[in-house]
């Protein structure tokens, strides 16, 4: 099986090398790096690391990522990770193994059930998530521990889901249209580092909130509407 990874990218020109880097290549078909509107050297640094970069001038974690697994469509496992050297490459199959062995259709990397690095995730983050996962699992029965960014999903599984939340709402929207369809849907553990460079999300009051609105919106969202 085609195994390709996306990695969405905005100003990371400082960790984006070494995440490309610390991919292991002998198990990958296509290593794609999405440049969301950088400003800086991320697109450059990921090439000469070895990265196909593609450019989605559309802001928005969920329009990088819709880009780039539009550009990686031939895989037939795609994985997501962050480029800020958070999620950790070297970690790739245990979290896209079991996609690949056909034991899951949706893997999600567990910062929670893993090893959560001293300064990785602030306590408002941390708190968010375990509401966020509550209420999956409340809502949708969703059995999983983390709703991170580091994930694997067969190709053809994630178009089938139509995907429309083209900002923050993207990771929770993938799990909720996943359980409403039946998906088998799992946490592993994996290790999450601190990342270089300040986060967009929680590493900003604005980011923060527009995470909250969209991440707590999504699964109320979608118990009306027929996906």
């Amino acid at each position: 099986m085609k195994l390709s990874v996306v990695i969405p990218a905005f100003n990371e020109e400082q960790a984006i090398g070494e995440v490309v880097r610390a991919v292991p290549k002998d198990r990958i078909h296509d290593i794609v790096v999405v440049d969301n509107g950088s400003t800086d050297n991320t697109a450059s640094q990921a090439s000469l690391a070895g990265a196909r970069v593609v450019f989605e001038p559309r802001p928005g974690y969920g329009s990088a990522c819709l880009a780039g697994a539009q550009a990686a469509a031939d895989a037939d496992v795609l994985v997501f990770l962050d480029g800020d050297r958070s999620d950790d490459p070297r970690q790739l199959e245990m979290v896209a193994g079991p996609v690949m062995d056909d034991r899951a259709d949706l893997v999600i990397g567990s910062r929670i059930k893993g090893i959560l690095e001293k300064g990785a995730m602030p306590l408002h983050g941390r708190l968010g998530n375990r509401l966020i996962v509550l209420i999956l699992r409340l809502l949708y029965g969703a059995n999983i521990s983390d709703i991170g960014s580091f994930r694997a999903i067969k190709s053809k599984t994630l178009f089938s889901l139509k995907m429309e939340q083209m900002t923050y709402g993207w990771p929770v929207e993938m799990v909720v249209k996943g359980a409403r369809q039946g998906l088998r849907i799992q946490s592993v553990p994996i290790h999450y580092r601190r990342r270089i460079g300040k986060s967009k999300v929680t590493g900003t009051i604005r980011g923060t909130i527009l995470a909250t609105y969209y991440m707590f919106l999504v699964p109320l969202k979608y118990l009306f509407i027929k996906v």
